[in-house]
């Protein structure tokens, strides 16, 4: 076959298991809604979990702001240079200053996306001589982070910190220096890493964590900090990764740690050094929301209330996975079944697809309800009368 070809019978395959990717044209809406093949659904597939993002009243107050000069260089739509050149806008330093001020603090560095936060936080701190232990449900940018750092690397079985510390007992004393890296909140499951065993393990062991709270910032802890906050564990973590692409409704992402740490990356991250800044624009509404989010306390009880009713409604239809967090799996099994019932949803207008091999294991595909403070919680009982 000619290489064309065998991308061709890949496709095939693909499609033929049940598992072909493609890219949806969804148009967002207000009130937790999206159009889709010109249908609109009640939308259950983003990560929007405070409902900035579909905000239309909060981005004409950020735009109001600068309504006396919208040619203010703080609107610009690019930075045209990287952080160390000429990239590192006024922008930066405020938004990393209210970082800095929501995390009692304790330094900040934004970076363009979790993605490479993720692939350059390990290869950098990380070297030969070197191990990482990383959760097994890790995300995917973890794991790129992981095959790229010179450290060597394990897994260990996801949740299970008797087994860690089984790892850790046996190999601290054979290496330089230990990381340990998991997410606060797992985003195929829902479920929780215990972060304050966590504390318990890495201080014991004398190693680095990292702690991806991608899916907790903004949702969880005081002023949604997220659930190292909430769990009064913070200021232990090592490095504390957080994003603005999903509930501040923005583009980018940070890393709060001490001042030693953050020189260090500015110094030898890849993915920050070698790559152009954040424009002005999203700079400055991801400071705007970041501050506005910090006192939603009522949206994130709401979020709350209909995850744990949406989670009971899926315990009563026997298809629940434990969790305790805005997503909400809905197991199914095989990837067809979960093809199945995803159209069922989509077609009583509720928008959400299946989740298959490989993002999850074999035989374990899903759909994945993903909620947001924007929904009303009849959204939720009407998800229940399908059932």
């Amino acid at each position: 076959m000619s290489w064309l070809e065998e991308l061709a019978a890949d496709a095939a395959a693909l499609k033929s298991a049940g598992r072909l990717r493609v890219l949806r044209e969804i148009a967002p809406e207000p009130h937790g809604r999206a159009v889709y093949h010109g249908r609109r659904y009640c939308n259950f597939s983003g990560n929007d979990y405070m409902g900035i993002s579909g905000d239309a009243e909060l981005r004409r107050k950020f735009y109001e702001q600068y309504a006396a000069d919208l040619s203010t260089p703080e609107l610009a739509q690019s930075s045209a240079s990287s952080r160390l050149l000429t990239g590192n806008t006024p922008a930066y330093n405020r938004l990393e200053r209210t970082l800095s001020e929501l995390y009692n603090g304790r330094s900040a560095l934004v970076f363009n996306s979790g993605y490479h936060t993720n692939i350059g936080v390990l290869p950098a701190l990380a070297r030969s001589g070197d191990l990482i232990l990383s959760d097994k449900l890790n995300h995917a940018s973890i794991i790129d982070g992981l095959k790229l750092a010179d450290a060597e690397f394990r897994r260990y079985p996801h949740l299970d910190l008797e087994q860690l510390e089984k790892q850790l007992a046996a190999k601290r004393a054979a290496y330089r220096q230990v990381f340990i890296v998991t997410e606060s909140v797992f985003s195929m499951d829902g479920d929780l890493a215990d972060l304050r065993k966590l504390v318990e393990l890495k201080e014991k062991y004398d190693a680095v964590l990292v702690v991806d709270e991608a899916h907790s910032v903004g949702v969880r802890g005081p002023r949604g900090t997220g659930l190292a906050a909430e769990l009064g564990v913070a200021g232990k973590v090592d490095v504390l990764i957080g994003t603005f692409g999903k509930a501040f409704g923005s583009t980018g992402a940070y890393a709060i740690m001490e001042p030693e740490v953050r020189e260090y990356l500015v110094n030898h991250m890849r993915s920050l050094i070698f790559t152009t800044g954040l424009p002005p624009v999203v700079l400055n509404w991801s400071d705007f929301v970041l501050r506005h989010a910090a006192e939603m306390d009522a949206e994130r009880a709401k979020l709350k209330r209909m995850s744990d009713r949406l989670r009971a409604i899926f315990t009563a239809a026997g298809v629940k996975k434990d969790g305790d967090s805005q997503i909400v799996p809905f197991m199914v099994g095989e990837d067809r079944d979960a093809e199945l019932m995803a159209e069922k949803f989509q077609d009583n207008g509720f928008l959400v697809f299946p989740i298959r091999p490989p993002t999850v294991p074999a035989h374990t595909s899903r759909l994945r309800f993903s909620l947001t403070a924007a929904l009303d919680e009849s959204d939720i009982e009407a998800v229940g009368k399908l059932l």
